[in-house]
This record gives structure tokens, C-alpha cells and sequence, in this order.
């Protein structure tokens, strides 16, 4: 671990939805850093907080409760306005559903949150988005629509429209459960070669053969960290497991 501050940092993170009177506690007292240039995995079972953690990180929603500093700056009790403005900056996020828009192009999608950062002008925005496509091996669809794309080819797209800002880390939100097996581990080893280069992830996968791609595995159960542990490295599982390749 670096002996710099960390660039997330959870603090006692209470997250309770109030529903016919009815508490639910989604997460309790949760407790996490993520240091620059580390790869997070979040495993747990179903319903066991993952998705609202990663909400709470991506500054879509607020705790109930608790600290959150995001790049030395306190983010948990913004306006909706200024965490949008941090997040589109800050954050970049991979969904399971690709969340492309149809009826723009490859190039289009992937420029899409540029268009919302008033200093950047055309110039830049067409660097920015060809040097992220060729980060993930697309720059030869830019005129393609989703339609025309395999799934792993649209997720690719996903995470070069992810990446385009170059945000202070990715989240990605079982990026694989749409893909067969093949297309993601093509989605996997893109994902590992971008942390290799220097990208920050936190990533939310039921897979534990996924999971092992990353430097640390923090474990949810009803809504706490119940348990973290280093990563084997996934080149000692490849012995024990067939990998696809990029589609």
C-alpha cells in the first residue's frame, strides 16, 4: 500500500432506506480506501450492498451517514449539482448493460461526456476520444452504431467512453455479466492492461475468477466489510482456467 493519502476514503458509511415505515440497512459502518493506481474488486452475494456502495462512490447517491473524501475533498454532503460536476470530472463508469445510446455513433458515444466540459474544445475532444478508442482496440468502428457491435465490442466501447476523460478512477458494475465467458475475459484483460498503465479501479463482480484480476478483494455480507484480502495473481490461476480472446 502507498503511504500517500488515499484517493477514496469511506468513514463509517451508513447507507438506510426508509420504505412504509420499514428500515433497510444496506450498508453499516463500512470502512475503505482505494489508494491511486490500485485494482478493487468488490465480491459479495446478492442484495449484500455492492451496487449501493458503488453508488455512494460514483457520487449517484449520498450515505445516510458517514465520511466520504474523494481526492482530499469531502463529497458526502454536496449539492446534487456540485457532486454531478465532481463526478463527471472525477469518475468514470463501466455498467453490466453498456448503456450506449443507439442511435449515436461509436464516435459519438465515447465523445458524449466531453461535450459537457465547457474548457475542452472540439480539437482536444477529437484527441481525446481517438486516443481512447485505440486504447481499447475500436478506433477502426468510430462510424458504427451499438447495433452493428458484438457485446464485447460495446463494452469496449463502454470503457473507452469511461476512460475519455481520463477520470481519477474507473467504476465498473459486474462489467462482464452481460458477456459469455470469452468476451469477458476479453473485457478483463483490457481492464488489466489499463490498470497496468496506471488506472485506478474499483470493480463489482459475483465471478471469483474476475475478481482475481485485481490487487485486493474487499468482501460485502448484509451491508458491512466482513473481509479484504490480497489478490492471488491471476497469471498463477491461468494453468487452471481457459481464457478467450478479445472478440
Amino acid at each position: 500500500m502507498s503511504n500517500n493519502p488515499a484517493l477514496i476514503s469511506l468513514r463509517d458509511v451508513r447507507k438506510v432506506f426508509l420504505t412504509d415505515e420499514i428500515e433497510t440497512h444496506a450498508l453499516s459502518n463500512v470502512h475503505l480506501d482505494i489508494n491511486q493506481g490500485e485494482f478493487v474488486s468488490v465480491e459479495g452475494p446478492s442484495g449484500c450492498g455492492k451496487s449501493t456502495l458503488l453508488s455512494i462512490l460514483g457520487l449517484l447517491d449520498t450515505p445516510t451517514s458517514g465520511h466520504y473524501t474523494l481526492n482530499n475533498q469531502s463529497v458526502a454532503g454536496l449539492a446534487a449539482s456540485e457532486r454531478a460536476g465532481i463526478r463527471n470530472r472525477e469518475i468514470g463508469f463501466v455498467f453490466q448493460a453498456f448503456n450506449l445510446i443507439g442511435d449515436l455513433t461509436v464516435y459519438e458515444n465515447v465523445e458524449l461526456p466531453l461535450t459537457y466540459h465547457s474548457t475542452i474544445g472540439r480539437g482536444e475532444r477529437k484527441d481525446l476520444v481517438q486516443d481512447a478508442l485505440e486504447k481499447v482496440d475500436m478506433s477502426h468502428r468510430t462510424r458504427h452504431h451499438p447495433a452493428q457491435l458484438s457485446g464485447g465490442q460495446q463494452q469496449r466501447v463502454a470503457v473507452a467512453r469511461a476512460l475519455v476523460g481520463r477520470p481519477s478512477i474507473l467504476l465498473a458494475d459486474e462489467p462482464t455479466g452481460n458477456l459469455d465467458s470469452k468476451n469477458g475475459s476479453a473485457v478483463m484483460d483490457l481492464l488489466r492492461e489499463l490498470h497496468g498503465e496506471g488506472s485506478t479501479i474499483c470493480m463489482v463482480t459475483h465471478d471469483p475468477r474476475y475478481a482475481a484480476f485485481a490487487d485486493r478483494n474487499v468482501h460485502l455480507f448484509d451491508g458491512r466489510v466482513v473481509d479484504e484480502s490480497t489478490s492471488t495473481r491471476i497469471d498463477d490461476l491461468r494453468s487452471d482456467v481457459t481464457w478467450g480472446t478479445r472478440a
